[in-house]
């Protein structure tokens, strides 16, 4: 089955405090989303990647794909004015039946693993949504008051989210609407059921200045040889 990854790297990152969008930002001598990157093109020898980026940002686009290990399977999209048409621009050049994996750019911490699991699931079940179980206390605001919510039952929702194309590409031809958080709510309102599968807790999103330093704790333990 063919595969294609749409990475989302179209935002322009206000929360870290930068000028650079987060996507681009340093992270142990290399962009975040070089990272990323290079996650998906190990993770299968034949992913297809849709990188997009904002407009504004294109040559510095250009330059991390060419320094990734397979600039050939990249091709740059353009961000749009929410992450609901960001993920748009990049399915429109998916022609062919496939499995697609949508993902946060600045997940750059994903796992091969993780993505060959999301693969397999999506070409079972239709979809693949990684989620992991919430770990904090969880209260919900009623009016003045807040009420303790069972953290049990609730999920913290990851990327890469993974769904067959006959799926994902036709949702992606409804009107936008402000209740599309995800590409799951979007499908979910194309009328289709969609599938947890078990995420990771290592795989965090880049939007604070402490989730980078994060990141770069967690790149040094699981490679610890690497950044010497």
């Amino acid at each position: 089955m063919k595969k294609y990854a749409v990475i989302v790297a179209g935002g322009k990152g206000s929360r870290m405090g930068s000028s650079l969008p987060k996507q681009f930002l340093n992270l142990m001598g290399k962009p975040v989303i070089w990272y990323t990157l290079e996650a998906f093109l190990g993770a299968f020898s034949d992913v297809q990647i849709l990188l997009v980026v904002p407009e504004d940002f294109l040559t510095e686009g250009e330059q991390i794909v060419c320094e990734t290990s397979s600039p050939e399977r990249i091709r740059l999209a353009f961000g749009g004015a929410a992450r609901f048409y960001s993920v748009q621009n990049g399915l429109k050049y998916i022609k062919e039946q496939s499995v697609i994996f949508v993902h946060d750019g600045v997940r750059c911490l994903v796992s091969e693993s993780l993505i060959r699991r999301c693969y397999h699931q999506a070409l079972e079940k239709g979809s693949a949504i990684p989620a992991v179980t919430v770990s904090d206390s969880v209260r919900i605001r009623e009016g003045e008051k807040t009420k303790v919510v069972d953290r049990s039952k609730l999920l913290a929702v990851q990327t890469p989210q993974t769904f067959r194309s006959e799926i994902i590409l036709p949702a992606f031809q409804q009107p936008f609407s402000e209740a599309f958080t995800d590409e799951a709510t979007v499908v979910e309102t194309a009328g289709h059921e969609v599938y947890i599968i078990e995420g990771e807790k290592e795989n965090i999103k880049i939007t604070l200045p402490a989730d980078l330093a994060m990141a770069e704790q967690l790149l040094k333990t699981a490679h610890p040889g690497l950044f010497l």
